[in-house]
């Protein structure tokens, strides 16, 4: 199914959509209005305290898809418009709310309903110096405003939502539909769209929102088609997946996380919307930063029954069979969006594929976070691990072949290499990583999870005889060195190994001098890790080669992480014991 028509699905199984012809907006005040027109009262709809307050949202009429010109929406707008005020320089002003004016007087000049004429007579009467004349609060300007009468605010009855707005409404938008042509989502001759709607939500996109459908110039365009007709998609389906959209993308939604710098929306298809629900709070936590107490109980044990192992049809029947999942990654690009990454299949498949990942990022000792959501791993991709600096090309290529099984992008292992190098360190989320493209990319299933002192593998016992070195530093001379071995040598060292390793082992044997003084058993136990190691290292295979290639650098990172948290392990069970 195509991603618009599958959105467009999704639409009709939305719990609280709004109809057609309508959009959610952030609304921020309501005027009410006596029967004649006139002001009754001012209410504040947003929710919070001080500069943190949020509009309401609600569902209004479509807003017009704004660009340059001067266009406003049906009996609600900003305050520029409907009431020709602003907090900014408003250099088209009179424009604005004289347009807003004349439209609505043209739109309701036969209406006789009691709360269409209330409106038209608010706007024949109402002028902009009436502002301050009755008190009103600066932070009502720029903010969207709608109308009610005041017999009906209280009930929440806004104009928008009488049944003459919606009838008239429902005229407008049949009087300016295009010509009817195939619909490519709906398979049949409809009234085509022009313009799609804009998507909004899209982190780095512009708050006016973008569109995944646009023809805005010739060099678009083929066949004497302007605009929407190059690629005929209906009002109706253009509505629906845009709106669909929309939900998703919308701030606290529940089908949205961040992979770098694409917006990523899922959803899924099942027979029911409670198992449709299931499969999406399984995917959200399993990616995502979901507190356990969050969850339902039946997601928390889907979760730990497939990162042990066990078969998804094990853990709930109905979520192996007739469950389609849709994820969808955006990116903005000016005024559109680009389709990042698009991935269909059964939820089934998809959990397999987790599984798989999941595994292959098991390591000993395990972060802070057994299961650490897929941005902390992106994090240590970037430079000082500022989410906004993740190489984006990567955060999405790396997700896609999570999500298909598929070998994981070369980029990914020299990104961890490059910035372990750059910043010397070597944490548990970046050796996991390394793991995985080991045990992926290069077919290795005798990586290891934990330390593996029978793991002989040169560039694992090179990593770990580093760590030791660097622990017999710490053991001579403490951990507040200005310079540590590994912050001198580890780039050379896990590339260049026969460059340094002989100036760090007359290094290390100044140092064991020392450890000699202080802790003499301590000295024997660290010399005879450093004689196990290189007892490993056959002398027929170079030891200490010029180079090591990529995936040597990586097991040497694997392996520096292992003995180095061995030690560690081992000083607090001796710091345990002590206290005893």
């Amino acid at each position: 199914m195509t991603i618009l028509a599958s959105l467009a699905r999704a639409y009709e199984r939305l719990p609280d959509a709004p109809p057609y012809g309508y959009a959610m907006a952030k609304i921020g005040f309501l005027i009410s209005l006596n029967d004649d027109g006139s002001v009754a009262h001012l209410i504040d709809l947003r929710a919070g305290e001080g500069n943190k307050r949020q509009p309401r949202m609600l569902a209004v009429p479509q807003p017009p898809k704004k660009a340059a010109g001067v266009i406003c929406s049906f009996l609600w707008d900003k305050t520029a418009y409907v009431l020709g005020i602003t907090a900014g320089e408003g250099k088209r002003l009179d424009q604005e709310h004289a347009y807003f004016r004349e439209y609505h007087r043209a739109a309701l000049e036969s209406a006789s309903d009691i709360g269409l004429v209330a409106f038209r007579r608010f706007l024949d009467s109402w002028t902009p110096d009436q502002f301050h004349a009755l008190g009103w609060p600066e932070d009502l300007k720029d903010q969207n405003v709608v109308f009610a009468l005041e017999a009906e605010r209280r009930s929440n009855t806004f104009l928008h939502d009488r049944e003459a707005a919606r009838t008239l409404w429902a005229s407008m938008q049949a009087d300016a539909s295009g010509e009817s042509e195939i619909c490519l989502v709906r398979g049949a001759k409809l009234p085509v769209a022009r313009l799609h709607p804009s998507i909004k939500g899209i982190w780095g996109g512009q708050s006016s929102g973008g569109s995944i459908v646009s023809f805005n110039a010739a060099a678009y365009e083929s066949y004497g088609h302007s605009q929407g007709n190059n690629a005929p998609v209906s009002e109706d389906a253009a509505f629906a997946y845009t709106t669909a959209l929309n939900t998703f993308l919308a701030k606290g939604s529940k089908n949205r996380i961040q992979i770098g710098d694409a917006s990523t929306v899922f959803w899924a298809d099942a027979s029911d919307a409670e198992t449709a629900e299931a499969a999406q709070d399984v995917w959200l936590a399993s990616f995502a930063d979901i507190d356990e107490a969050q969850q339902s109980e039946r997601v928390r044990n889907i979760l730990e029954g497939l990162r042990k192992g066990r078969p998804l049809g094990e853990l709930d029947p109905k979520l192996e069979e007739g469950v389609r999942f849709y994820v969808l990654g955006l990116a903005p690009n000016a005024a559109r969006i680009s389709i990042r990454f698009w991935f269909e299949s059964d939820f089934a498949d998809l959990a397999r594929n987790y599984q798989r990942f999941a595994d292959d990022m098991r390591i000993e000792p395990t972060p802070r976070d057994s299961f650490p959501p897929l941005w902390q791993y992106l994090s240590e991709l970037a430079v000082l691990k500022k989410r906004e600096n993740v190489p984006p090309s990567l955060a999405g290529e790396w997700f896609r072949t999570i999500l298909t099984g598929s070998r994981y992008p070369q980029p990914l292992l020299i990104s961890v290499l490059m910035r372990i190098r750059a910043d010397g360190e070597v944490n548990g989320l970046r050796a996991a990583m390394l793991k995985a493209v080991l045990i992926r990319n290069f077919d290795r299933k005798d990586i290891p999870v934990a330390l593996d002192p029978d793991f002989k593998d040169r560039g694992y016992l090179l990593g770990r005889l580093f760590a030791v070195y660097e622990r017999i530093q710490e053991a001579a001379l403490g951990r507040n060195v200005n310079a540590t071995i590994k912050d001198k040598f580890y780039g050379s060292a896990s590339a260049q190994p026969r460059k340094v390793f002989a100036a760090i082992d007359r290094h290390s044997a100044n140092h064991l001098s020392k450890v000699a003084k202080q802790a003499p058993g301590y000295k024997v136990t660290l010399e005879r890790a450093v004689s196990e190691i290189m007892g490993s290292l056959r002398p027929s295979d170079d030891p200490f080669p010029a180079s090591l290639s990529a995936q040597e650098q990586a097991l040497f990172g694997l392996g520096y992480y292992h003995q180095r948290s061995a030690f560690f392990k081992s000083r607090d069970q001796d710091a345990s014991e002590t206290s005893q």
